[in-house]
């Protein structure tokens, strides 16, 4: 009875996982993080296509225990993973070629500086040696006799080949480590400028769409004729539905970038990987490659059972109050709308009955833009990633 069970489970695939397991992952750039109880692990693949393995301890702070409870914990969960998530990403980035990248136009950036700096020395002295022979010229007696007209030939003919020679030692130039370096630094700031302001920028564009945008619709639509005035429960369904189609169009046009598609592919290879460990299947490319790549407690989801959370925790906002007013208690009410969502996943995670399948549904079915077939190259890199963090005594167990 219970053997038969258990298949019969694993047949069903990502509906019922056989082992329940608190294993998580998350996608970089040409590689995959995975975070178990223990040890958190990270596969990325370099420019030479081999695998670099970065592991260290999973973070078990102690928190009161008012931090633990309901609701709060999801805030603080969703704060730890997109701390831990941006440091493996950024480490993601260098490991797969874009620190050589900074490096080789730090060395360019230098390189032209020292080749601008070995020109104007050249120009420099080309700008007097045509002085001092126009001097000559005037000085020099009228009746030039043909000797000191060949001298003055010869020093012609060496003036040019000097000229010819400082040109290309101008060209050639190469900078020392001091002009490397401060180049390097510069480098290093610039991109760290740019990501400070893509950062604040993409905050703006978020408030904006997301919060901004929704209300002011509402507004344009309440001004029709003979429409219902200050119903809560419409505007609220108004706003999250425009935020629903709103982030479907944005992740939609992130696909069509090469890299962000990769980047959802080894989404899709974390998700086999972990299916296939919560099937109790051998770890091989083989098996990974046949598990479903939608999983149930996938970032992506979280974010759409927020967007659904707000629509009902919105009937209790009050219809009329001003633009600004009322996207500033749509802020302050974010982190209750995290804390219900993380709980909801956190359910369908555990249980597997009609209820948690109707839950967890839009998540899944919005998991088809975020989540793409990878291939056996991304999945050697997830199982690689899974095994550095699947602890031996079994203790992943939630």
């Amino acid at each position: 009875m219970n053997m038969s069970k258990k298949n019969k489970t694993a047949d069903r695939g990502a509906a019922c996982p056989v082992r329940k397991t608190s294993i998580g992952g998350q996608a970089l750039m040409e590689g995959i993080m995975m975070r178990g109880p223990v040890t958190t692990a990270m596969a990325v693949r370099n420019t030479k296509g081999e695998i670099v393995i970065e592991s260290f301890p999973t973070e078990t702070k102690k928190r009161p225990k008012i931090l633990k409870l309901p609701l709060i914990r999801g805030v603080v969960g969703f704060i730890d993973s997109m701390t831990l998530g941006y440091k493996c990403l950024m480490r993601s980035a260098e490991i797969s070629g874009l620190e050589e990248l900074e490096e080789e136009m730090a060395r360019e950036k230098a390189e032209k500086k020292a080749a601008k700096k070995a020109a104007k020395k050249a120009a420099k002295q080309d700008k007097d040696t045509p002085s001092q022979e126009a001097e000559e010229a005037v000085t020099a007696p009228q009746d030039m006799t043909s000797a000191t007209a060949e001298n003055t030939a010869s020093e012609t003919v060496e003036h040019t080949a000097l000229e010819t020679e400082t040109a290309t030692q101008a060209t050639a130039a190469v900078p020392t480590e001091a002009e490397l370096a401060k180049a390097k630094k510069e480098s290093s700031f610039t991109t760290g400028l740019v990501m400070v302001v893509s950062v604040v920028f993409a905050v703006a564009i978020m408030l904006g769409l997301f919060f901004f945008l929704p209300i002011k619709l509402y507004d344009l639509v309440e001004k029709i004729p003979a429409y219902p005035q200050n119903n809560r429960f419409l505007r609220s369904i108004f706003e999250s539905v425009v935020r629903i189609l709103l982030m479907i169009g944005y992740m939609g046009l992130m696909c069509l970038m090469k890299d962000t598609r990769r980047t959802f592919q080894f989404h899709g290879a974390e998700h086999k990987t972990i299916f296939c460990y919560e099937h109790g299947l051998e770890l091989t490319v083989e098996n990974v490659r046949k598990e479903r790549r939608f999983h149930p407690r996938c970032g992506t989801s979280f974010l759409v059972l927020m967007l659904l959370v707000s629509i009902v925790v919105g009937f209790f906002v009050p219809a009329n109050l001003p633009t600004f007013v009322r996207m500033g208690i749509k802020l302050l009410l974010v982190p209750l709308v995290m804390g219900i969502g993380y709980e909801l996943i956190k359910v369908c995670g555990k249980h597997d009955n009609w209820l948690t399948r109707i839950i967890a549904a839009p998540g899944l079915a919005f998991q088809r833009i975020t989540v793409l077939e990878p291939d056996d190259a991304m999945i050697e890199c997830a199982i690689t990633a899974i095994k550095q963090v699947i602890p031996e005594d079994g203790s992943d167990q939630y």
